[in-house]
């Protein structure tokens, strides 16, 4: 058998190690959490930090099986899977500066700025550095971990007196305790999901997003395609333009933007890897393609099937909660998962588990997968989802 290491055992590696198994392959989850989600779905568990590459390298230089590795969903991981292709002789489209611009947001900005695309003014460093460049800044900012995604560590402040909590906020989510604070820009946000191949984006989709409130932007629903048709190709050459200019050969990107009012497209930021929350799984059903798969076949050194197959409209929707408390269970389920349209509902907590607002995308409960051949069909289906599904939390006491 061949096996694939996935990194990091988030509730985002599971579609990547259900389709890996699908695919014939042995599937192995790496990560320090026994009791990560994603570890129930693989064959094989090697409890390992994936920031300590040394050892993981140690441990899986050992097997003869190993035909690839990745980091789904997950931009912390992606130097553990940069590293080890290197070390372990394994398929890679990452360059260095792929990798840098998705762990490094300052690094990204540069590389933006460089091509001439519109951007927030900003200052990334240390805690105490930041705090005294913030002050050349226009308030309100938003402050964020440099190396982190998924709305972890994300505030939005008003002025400069809410600095010290928020920058404290972001280095609680930083393994490098940098800190980025940028300009706030107003608009109407979006995000990409695109496949790369020999250097250049041949799948993409931009959908739009909806987001929690401030202070921490999270990601509630994304609807695919998010634009017109000139938007769309306006969003794809300027993502292809970045990508040309980091040198990233083969694989996923996924990608954060915002449209002001003045129609600029400015690119907030970027990973070198499928999407969470099942924003890959959209790029797929909008075209026929199992991207999943893709980027599997891709990682174990084969040429995947990019020909798309069929148009339509799909949305992920991510199951919340706006108390925090014990949860007592998500009704509805059985019906919900039979709807035509309802393509998938994956569940990241289980009934007993203590849940919380939904601040960052580590809080969902989790999330749905729906199609359709066209926008008023979709709006069909996620109204049905509404009537029929009820999440029941009991309150902390």
């Amino acid at each position: 058998m061949t096996t694939i290491a996935v990194l990091g055992g988030a509730d985002g590696a599971i579609t990547t190690l259900v389709t890996a198994r699908r695919l014939g392959l042995t599937t192995l989850c790496v990560d320090a959490r026994t009791d990560a989600p994603a570890v129930g779905y693989a064959d094989e568990f090697l409890n390992v930090s994936t920031r300590d590459v040394d050892q993981l390298a140690k441990r899986l230089s050992r097997r003869t099986d190993l035909a690839g590795v990745v980091s789904p969903a997950s931009d912390v991981n992606l130097p553990a899977q940069y590293q080890l292709a290197e070390r372990l002789g394994l398929p890679s489209g990452l360059s260095p500066q792929a990798l840098r611009a998705s762990v490094d947001k300052g690094y990204f900005r540069e590389v933006c700025e460089g091509l001439g695309l519109p951007g927030p003014r900003f200052a990334q460093g240390s805690p105490a550095a930041v705090r005294v460049a913030a002050r050349d800044l226009r308030f309100p900012v938003m402050v964020k971990p440099t190396d982190s995604s998924g709305g972890r560590g994300i505030s939005l402040c008003a002025s400069p007196s809410d600095l010290d909590e928020a920058i404290a906020a972001a280095v609680a989510y930083s393994a490098s305790a940098v800190v980025i604070v940028e300009e706030y820009l107003a608009g109407d946000h979006y995000a990409v999901e695109a496949v790369i191949e020999d250097g250049r984006v041949v799948l993409f989709g931009l959908g739009a997003r909806r987001l929690t409130e401030p202070p921490h932007f999270v990601t509630m629903e994304h609807t695919m395609p998010g634009g017109d048709p000139a938007l769309v190709a306006r969003c794809h050459e300027i993502i292809d333009r970045i990508v040309t200019t980091l040198g990233y050969a083969w694989g996923s990107l996924n990608a954060d933007l915002l449209i002001d009012a003045d129609g600029r497209i400015v690119v907030i930021e970027m990973g070198a890897r499928l999407g969470g929350n099942g924003s890959a799984e959209l790029l797929g059903l909008i075209h026929g393609i199992d991207v999943t798969a893709a980027y599997v076949t891709a990682a174990v050194g084969r040429r995947p099937d990019l020909a798309a197959t069929s148009s339509g409209c799909a949305a992920m929707r991510v199951l919340k909660t706006g108390a925090a408390g014990k949860l007592v269970g998500v009704h509805g389920l059985a019906e919900v998962r039979i709807l035509p349209g309802v393509v998938d509902l994956i569940l990241a907590a289980r009934p007993g588990d203590h849940v919380e607002p939904y601040a960052r995308a580590g809080a969902k409960l989790g999330y749905l997968l729906a199609r359709a051949d066209d926008q008023p069909g979709l709006e069909r289906v996620l109204a049905e989802v509404d009537a029929l599904l009820r999440i029941e939390v009991e309150p902390v006491a």
